[in-house]
């Protein structure tokens, strides 16, 4: 399969490369980043999940699709996004540098990964999992149709501290 390029009016998101190791691990690890996504992880941690993220990716694989997104203007690396495809179904997620929160790149770059997958891959089923007080994620997901469908109570811990978890879902 050829690499994948999605572009919109403000942003570009390609295949994540070996180059990429840095913002990776940046996102990964920054307080307002995880705070309410998970705990930081081990230096072991973080370049498993980045390995499994490199290989070229299919319809098939079973390791998540993840894109980063650079603004088009600039090419500055801004975040990640992607998803995991599970019987027939996409579970997205996304990860932006703090400094980016708010400016619309997480509705503007899901929106055109779904688009994209809807088109190209025939995907119409689509779900994602926030924990609980993460708002600006909730918010992305709103704007982009999603519905919250499902709360599992005391579901995950980050910090020693239980959350619930919210479960959207479109399509």
């Amino acid at each position: 399969m050829k690499s994948i390029t999605i572009q919109t009016e403000r942003l570009s998101m390609a295949q994540i490369t070996y180059a990429d190791f840095d913002l990776f691990k940046r996102l990964q690890t920054d307080p307002k980043v995880i705070e309410l996504c998970f705990d930081k992880p081990s230096d072991e941690e973080i370049q498993a999940r980045f390995d499994e993220r490199l290989p070229t990716w299919s319809k098939g694989s079973e390791e998540w699709l993840c894109l980063v997104i650079s603004i088009r203007q600039t090419n500055e690396p801004v975040g990640v996004t992607g998803f995991k495809v599970i019987d027939g179904s996409a579970e997205v997620g996304y990860l932006l540098l703090p400094e980016f929160h708010g400016r619309g790149i997480g509705t503007e770059s899901l929106e055109a990964l779904i688009k994209w997958a809807e088109r190209d891959l025939d995907l119409n089923k689509f779900s994602a999992i926030v924990t609980k007080g993460n708002r600006g994620s909730e918010r992305v997901l709103e704007k982009c149709g999603f519905v919250l469908t499902k709360v599992d109570k005391d579901a995950y811990q980050i910090g020693g501290q239980t959350y619930d978890d919210h479960i959207f879902h479109r399509g």
